[in-house]
């Protein structure tokens, strides 16, 4: 019996968290899948809240009656629509260690997070946090910019970097554009106008093809001499791409994407959601 696809979706109840939660769904419906809405409680920021309730039976029961009326949302607006089941759960810990520790224990296909949640307590509850959870999820995890709300990606954006792993990747991309119909560019960004770039660029391409069963796919080389995450964003605004796709487990590109001064410069980062493939 096939395994139902699960979805872990972390909430802080914020805006931001939120609309991860509709992507959630969105994704869900598609793969008829199981969604887990998840909360990490901090004992220690809710104390603030309440110091009297040293034990944080009131706290956990606030909170619990909160991912509940989502939960009722969510199946009464997904469940006619394809998604499986919406469940939820609660731990007490480090959110991004307790994260991915539910992750694991529940085996989620997917993780869906907004970028950032603000509130009176914690100011960037998933800003920093985001990017770390990137850097060590060792499953694919969406990340959903804070005002940003969903609607049918018309085309997805998968930056390569000429990766052995791109044609296992790039399969899960035509899984994703196929549920929505959508274009794929397949986008390499390059320092570099030299004819060996564009060599690699058509061995990448005839290499990759027989690996894809789509039509609605461009294969792009761009160069760009500055910095290449700007170049990307460059080419994302001109293409008008709706998420962009990397399975890039450099660390330097995440401090690139996620960096504070850069992202000032990169209206596309904090405009778009980031999926990043872990697993295949």
């Amino acid at each position: 019996m096939e395994q139902t696809f699960t979805i872990l979706c972390p909430t802080d109840f914020s805006e931001c968290s939120l609309n991860a939660i509709e992507y959630a769904c969105r994704i869900g419906e598609k793969y008829q899948a199981n969604l887990v809405l998840f909360h990490v409680l901090n004992r220690e920021d809710y104390l603030k809240l309440s110091p009297s309730d040293t034990e944080g039976k009131y706290q956990e029961e606030f909170v619990f009656q909160k991912l509940k009326n989502l939960q009722k949302t969510v199946l009464e607006e997904s469940l006619a629509k394809g998604l499986k089941d919406c469940q939820v759960a609660l731990k007490e810990g480090k959110i991004v260690q307790g994260t991915l520790d539910f992750a694991d224990e529940i085996k989620a296909g997917l993780i869906v997070v907004g970028t950032e949640g603000m509130n009176e307590l914690r100011e960037n509850i998933i800003g920093s946090r985001s990017s770390r959870l990137v850097e060590l999820s060792d499953r694919d995890i969406l990340v959903v910019p804070r005002r940003v709300f969903f609607k049918n990606p018309r085309k997805l954006v998968f930056a390569s970097d000429y990766l052995e792993e791109d044609k296992l990747a790039i399969q899960k991309v035509v899984e994703w554009a196929t549920f929505f119909d959508a274009e794929i560019d397949l986008v390499h960004i390059s320092s570099s106008q030299k004819a060996i770039e564009k060599a690699l660029h058509q061995t990448m391409i005839d290499e990759i093809k027989p690996f894809v069963r789509y039509e609605k796919i461009n294969f792009v080389l761009k160069s760009f001499r500055d910095d290449l995450a700007l170049g990307l964003e460059n080419y994302l605004q001109v293409a008008k791409g709706d998420i962009l796709v990397t399975l890039s487990r450099k660390k330097s590109f995440f401090d690139q994407i996620f960096s504070k001064n850069l992202s000032k410069k990169m209206s596309y980062f904090i405009n778009k959601p980031l999926w990043v493939i872990k697993s295949f």
